[in-house]
């Protein structure tokens, strides 16, 4: 499935990188390229567009009155050098946030994503949950529950909980992240998050799951694992900061 994709930034160059990149990317489709905001609101608005990659600092418009006025219409890929508008854009549903000067694998990760999310789902219902038994771990035989085993599309894999980074709640699957790969499956996070043991994993916001011992920083309501961002909701705020705090020397 191809993505029809525009760029908006008032800077030639940004546009120019960008443009390169996409050119590269066999699923994307560049349909234009604005620097003007408001040109290129006319343009989501018109339909037909799958992915926005949408600069925040712009005159006349910021990205982030672009997508409060644009909508849900398509997916955003926000490419700013502003870290400060990381957590307000996850509250907006951004797909991801990239920091410039934007590398092409980091780049790649994000659209791929992106391309994951548009790409239709095709498991059947019958073989589409994961098989999560966590009771099946804590028997007299194996007391620690060290692995799970989830339904991918053509195979049942074993994932060890010392490799899971986060967990990212998308609609009606999820994305379980590694160092080393991303493994999507259809659940809900609900589900995973009652899997998973409270004393290595904690919930910190509708859409994360994070892995306790992987939390690299925090600052503020932000944490980062891996070189990711990841927001703390209002919702999970107190419970993860009284857990953190439990852990400070």
């Amino acid at each position: 499935m191809n993505l029809n994709c525009i760029v908006v930034d008032d800077e030639p160059l940004a546009l120019d990188i960008l443009e390169d990149y996409i050119s590269k990317v066999p699923f994307l489709t560049l349909v234009k390229r604005c620097e003007n905001p408001i040109e290129a609101l006319q343009v989501v608005q018109g339909g037909g567009i799958d992915l926005v990659f949408l600069d925040i600092q712009m005159p006349e418009l910021t990205g982030i009155q672009f997508l409060k006025i644009a909508g849900t219409k398509c997916s955003y890929i926000l490419t700013t050098a502003y870290p400060q508008y990381a957590l307000e854009s996850y509250d907006l549903n951004v797909s991801d946030y990239l920091l410039k000067p934007i590398a092409f694998d980091r780049f790649y990760k994000a659209v791929e994503k992106v391309h994951k999310q548009h790409k239709p789902v095709d498991v059947p219902a019958s073989v589409a949950q994961p098989i999560i038994t966590p009771a099946a771990f804590s028997s007299p035989a194996n007391p620690i529950q060290d692995y799970i085993f989830v339904k991918t599309e053509h195979k049942i894999q074993k994932i060890y909980l010392h490799d899971i980074l986060y967990i990212e709640g998308l609609k009606d699957y999820i994305s379980i992240f590694t160092k080393e790969e991303r493994i999507i499956t259809l659940q809900s996070m609900k589900k995973m998050e009652e899997a998973l043991p409270q004393s290595q994993f904690i919930r910190v916001h509708k859409s994360y799951i994070v892995a306790v011992d992987k939390i690299e920083s925090i600052e503020r309501s932000r944490i980062t694992i891996n070189q990711k961002i990841i927001p703390v909701g209002d919702t999970y705020r107190d419970e993860f900061f009284r857990v953190i705090g439990n852990k400070n020397i």
